[in-house]
């Protein structure tokens, strides 16, 4: 399956809607971003049943910084609308596949449980 290039106006619905959503915000002048770009496309093309989609951050510059992004490539993955892993820099082939694998296998049960007892932790602390 192709990347899906991600604007402003499809974001959030591609997150929400997508299942297993991974993004690499890049830009065409950025080295790094052009070398891990054909690992990218090939995990894309082996995992067809997920979506990789792909920032342009010169293009999409509001969307950059809404994400955060102060370096590229940056990849995120989401899983459920949920945001499972960022890190800035090229991962190589090897290690870019582990993490689709580690990502594929999240037990989103168990995430969203984490995800209420730290939510619940902040709430005490702040009440306190």
């Amino acid at each position: 399956m192709a990347t899906v290039a991600l604007t402003v106006e499809n974001f959030e619905q591609t997150i929400l809607e997508g299942g297993t959503v991974f993004v690499d915000f890049w830009a065409g002048w950025c080295g790094p971003c052009l070398q891990f770009a054909p690992n990218y496309e090939a995990a894309s093309e082996a995992n067809p049943d997920l979506v990789f989609a792909k920032v342009d951050t010169e293009d999409q510059q509001q969307l950059a910084a809404a994400m955060n992004i102060t370096s590229i490539p940056t990849i995120m993955a989401f899983k459920d609308g949920i945001g499972v892993f960022a890190q800035a820099g090229a991962l190589p082939r090897p290690v870019f596949d582990d993490l689709v694998s580690q990502v594929r296998a999240l037990d989103m049960d168990q995430v969203r449980a984490q995800i209420a007892a730290e939510q619940s932790v902040d709430s005490e602390a702040t009440a306190s």
